[in-house]
């Protein structure tokens, strides 16, 4: 190797050494042309990058070349620059004027060379210069430029891989800055926890619920903070979701900071990665003032069907006062008892237990306390609601069709189901507006549950309102009276006893609703 080329190729290694520090793309493009004059003396150059898609040459460095001819691409394969990145390989060309296809450069060109820039085994893009004179290039300066050309590339390459690398850090802190903001603006406790159960996040929330601040719950066990996760079972929960990989959910009386009872809902959610459980997310809900203002509720709501009944009540009441009055007029104009006098004081009694009854329900219903389960003659229970609000269904003109099956006997809270019969028969009433048709049945079913339907013929709920329905403070009346608690409550009640209440269409018109209730409630 001639003392020449040994200086040039010394020059070479200088200059990968320093490419290859340089990281900002806007600084080592420019650079690598100044080093190609330094070094190769060329009186111009282009750098072009293949676009995104890979279909074109872009130009991102030149000098030498006018604005025109560096802001027009090049198709992959066209001219001399296409085909060097297209079969990656360096292009001499001693004579333009026999080149085929030659794309035009600088003005009177006579000499190109072109060389692709390669990096990780593909192309990248063209290096390209140019002479007015003819074989103003040789052989060794193919290949000192193809080496060159190969230290830029991976210099480029390395700079878009540091750039993006940036550009994903950015965005990771971004979201992580994110991230935290939500976690700390949210209204519910949220922790999350590895598979050693050792806690990892802590927001704000739980700060607030537990004391316990972030800095000292993050790294912490969570059992050795909290042992009384133990016993209110919520570590043996944990300890199944970490394994089985499926989220828990629970409601739970927690003792608070204070000492006092606070009621919570608690969601346990799988942590994963690439389908792996890594850990649990918990999500801490306390629910103690809504439960209060709920049991509020459910009580006015009480009041106001009780309201609502008053008037029926009255007129029962009415009638066997009138009996009593009248019979009371004959025993005090007659001196003896005659056989209708008899009847009539016989009479009096019935009327007078008939009250009792009445009252007695109105008592039950209206009533706070909580109810003992007993067993019930679900058919006889229905039938008790029915003459209840006989005068309900006489005023309206509702007529009642009874098809009662034979049912066993079931263990209830007598006065929580009458609760629901009402609402259900009230609710019913009110879609009829006047003149309607109601259909109660009763029966089994052939997987050893049973059912009770309310079918009526009035309008029928909309497929958009069948689950809305049942949402706590949702009211589809009208006059937007009433609170939106009443069907709520009546499958609230169903599911304590592992029961259905659901919706469908009438055969009919109107809705049917049906309570269904398993075996399991049965003695």
């Amino acid at each position: 190797m001639s003392h020449q080329n040994q200086k040039l190729f010394r020059a070479l290694i200088d200059v990968g050494k320093e490419l290859a520090a340089i990281t900002d793309l806007d600084h080592l493009l420019p650079r690598i042309l100044e080093i190609s004059r330094e070094v190769f003396h060329f009186e111009n150059a282009i750098i072009r990058l293949l676009s995104d898609d890979g279909k074109m040459l872009q130009s991102v460095a030149s000098f030498g070349y006018s604005k025109e001819v560096v802001d027009n691409p090049i198709l992959l394969g066209q001219g001399i620059m296409g085909k060097a990145a297209k079969f990656g390989k360096p292009y001499l060309i001693q004579n333009l004027s026999q080149a085929d296809g030659y794309i035009p450069g600088i003005e009177a060109a006579c000499s190109e060379l072109a060389v692709p820039l390669i990096a990780r085994d593909r192309v990248i893009g063209v290096f390209n210069v140019e002479s007015q004179r003819p074989e103003a290039f040789s052989a060794n300066d193919s290949d000192a430029l193809s080496i060159l050309a190969g230290q830029a590339a991976v210099a480029i390459d390395n700079a878009h891989l540091y750039r993006d690398l940036c550009r994903v850090s950015r965005e990771k802190e971004n979201l992580n800055h994110l991230n935290e903001k939500i976690l700390s603006s949210v209204g519910i406790g949220l922790y999350t926890i590895d598979r050693k159960m050792q806690i990892t996040s802590w927001n704000d929330s739980m700060v607030k619920m537990s004391g316990v601040a972030a800095e000292k719950a993050i790294g912490s066990p969570l059992l050795k903070l909290f042992p009384s996760l133990e016993q209110e079972k919520i570590a043996d929960r944990l300890r199944r979701v970490l394994s089985s990989g499926r989220p828990e959910n629970l409601r739970l009386l927690h003792r608070g900071l204070a000492g006092e009872n606070r009621l919570q809902k608690r969601c346990l959610a799988p942590l994963k990665e690439k389908g792996k459980t890594i850990g649990a997310v918990v999500v801490v809900e306390d629910i103690t003032e809504f439960e209060q203002l709920l049991a509020q509720t459910i009580q006015s709501e009480k009041l106001a069907e009780v309201g609502r009944m008053s008037a029926g009540i009255a007129h029962e009441i009415n009638n066997p006062l009138a009996v009593i009055s009248y019979a009371c007029q004959l025993l005090v104009e007659e001196e003896g008892y005659t056989t209708e006098q008899s009847e009539l004081l016989q009479r009096i009694g019935n009327e007078v237990g008939r009250l009792k009854n009445l009252t007695s329900e109105l008592l039950s219903y209206s009533g706070n306390h909580e109810g003992l389960r007993e067993l019930t003659d679900l058919n006889k229970t229905i039938r008790d609601v029915v003459a209840l609000l006989s005068y309900e269904l006489n005023k309206e003109q509702i007529q009642l069709v009874e098809d009662f099956g034979d049912l066993p006997m079931i263990t209830i809270d007598i006065s929580k189901f009458k609760q629901i019969f009402i609402n259900l028969v009230l609710n019913a009433v009110q879609a009829m507006e006047s003149g309607g048709c109601l259909r109660i049945s009763t029966g089994c079913l052939p997987d050893n549950r049973i059912f009770v339907r309310f079918c009526d013929n009035g309008p029928g709920v909309s497929d958009a309102l069948k689950d809305k329905i049942f949402e706590p403070f949702f009211t589809a009346r009208k006059d937007g009276s009433g609170t939106g608690l009443g069907l709520y409550l009546c499958r609230k009640i169903i599911a304590e006893y592992k029961g259905r209440l659901t919706v469908a269409d009438a055969p009919a018109g109107g809705s049917c609703f049906e309570l269904n209730l398993p075996t399991s409630s049965i003695e």
